[in-house]
């Protein structure tokens, strides 16, 4: 039972870094996409120091906190295999699929920026981020909640909050546009 709770707060831990990383390199893309569009010097300076702030986040922390969640949480399934078969871990490894399947498309992302390929608005990167904050709702509620939770009202839910955060993001983007 120790080693499971040890297991389980790094773990915890390592997935805390890693959303922490997957927000903020998306941040980032938004910043270095902005930075395209000035002038120069300034885009070679302001972008420079974006990629250099990037590289750092991506492959200090963002990768590295990945790998560490998920090493962690195949030793806690070996300890607890039992609970591969509960529903609630059956959706929670779905979503893990699409978060990792989301870090995959940053990273492709990040090699674009890295090789000063613009290929997508700071718009749509403001957007973009909010898929991670939607599948961190979605996990918190399943493992809290578990088997409690009844699905076709926390599925609505959840497309609910993703829509209020658009309609947010549209709010948003007017004001800054004013």
């Amino acid at each position: 039972m120790v080693e499971y709770n040890y297991i389980k707060s790094l773990h915890l831990i390592f997935v805390i870094t890693w959303f922490a990383g997957l927000f903020y390199i998306v941040r980032l893309f938004v910043y270095q996409i902005e930075a395209s569009q000035k002038p120069s010097p300034d885009k070679e300076i302001i972008g420079e120091q974006l990629k250099l702030m990037a590289r750092r986040l991506w492959f200090i922390i963002s990768w590295p906190s990945m790998i560490l969640a998920t090493g962690f949480a195949v030793w806690l399934l070996v300890l607890r295999p039992f609970y591969i078969s509960d529903a609630w871990m059956q959706v929670k490894l779905g979503f893990v699929v699409l978060l990792i399947i989301y870090h995959i498309k940053c990273h492709l992302i990040f090699k674009d920026l890295q090789r000063d390929k613009v290929t997508y608005s700071s718009n749509f990167m403001r957007i973009f981020n909010e898929g991670a904050t939607i599948i961190l709702f979605a996990v918190v509620f399943l493992v809290i909640l578990k088997n409690a939770i009844n699905w076709i009202y926390g599925t609505i839910g959840l497309i609910l909050f993703a829509v209020i955060i658009m309609l947010g993001f549209k709010l948003y983007k007017r004001i800054r546009e004013k």
